[in-house]
């Protein structure tokens, strides 16, 4: 399936590597919906972009109104242009650092800490795309085979080797990941595909926080290339991902062979 004069619904679209795939697919002539929290990066990333081929729609994909609320309007939009919902990349995450059990304090974990990871990254997730789903299964086939839509969902190499402090983190990573073969085949009959994108350290909003301890800790167990990911080696994957039909129900790890160290 070919992006071009689709409609592409991206959370998390405004900033990081949500926002690269909307620049990527933006250039190969789809129309790109961005969903997120951040009205003004998003207000700027449509003004970059052009509105005739993309919209903003401020959207907490932790509430399930919101996330009507922007597929509303996302309908409304493609009403008028006539390119149907394609795609689904729910690039919105975030991270979250705390080990289990606080030795300063003497105290576990919050469970709130656990359970925000686990609303955003998972709740969040599946939201959009069960609300979303209905508009791909109306799909008139894209291709031959009766192709409908690509779902494209981003997990973390922390899902298999997460680091101390990552307990919520990977749990909420560990999940997506384990979600995309069930979904694969709840979905096939309509002629619907599922790829998730496991990235490890890319440069992105959620890493720039990172101490230079940190960051040095990782890059040396990283094989080849010696460096952060970049954005744009992320979307590239996302456009193969929607174009090549042979990738469904699979994880792709884009880490460059780099396995998370157990100390930093």
């Amino acid at each position: 399936m070919r992006p071009k004069d689709t409609t592409i619904i991206i959370s998390g679209g405004a900033s990081g590597l949500g926002l690269d795939t909307a620049q990527r697919l933006h250039r190969e002539g789809a129309y790109v919906l961005l969903l997120d929290m951040n009205a003004e990066a998003g207000e700027a990333a449509v003004k970059e972009l052009g509105d005739e081929r993309a919209k903003f729609v401020k959207t907490d994909i932790t509430d399930s109104s919101s996330i009507k609320a922007a597929l509303d309007a996302g309908a409304e939009w493609i009403q008028k242009t006539g390119k149907p919902f394609s795609v689904i990349v729910a690039a919105a995450g975030i991270s979250s650092a705390a080990k289990i059990y606080d030795a300063r304090s003497q105290s576990p974990l919050p469970m709130s800490n656990i359970e925000f990871a686990m609303k955003v990254n998972v709740n969040g997730t599946l939201d959009l795309v069960r609300q979303g789903v209905p508009y791909l299964i109306k799909n008139e086939p894209f291709t031959e085979e009766g192709e409908r839509g690509v779902i494209i969902l981003v997990s973390s190499s922390a899902a298999f080797d997460g680091q101390p402090g990552q307990v919520a983190y990977s749990a909420s990573k560990g999940a997506i990941a384990s979600v995309t073969l069930p979904l694969a085949r709840d979905l096939s009959r309509y002629g619907i595909r599922v790829v998730t994108i496991a990235p490890s350290l890319f440069e992105s909003n959620m890493t720039k926080g990172l101490s230079s301890k940190a960051r040095a800790s990782l890059e040396r167990v990283m094989e080849f290339p010696r460096r952060a990911g970049k954005p744009e080696e992320f979307s590239h994957l996302v456009k193969s991902s929607i174009e090549n039909t042979m990738l469904n129900g699979t994880i792709i790890r884009l880490d460059g062979a780099m396995r998370m160290p157990s100390k930093m």
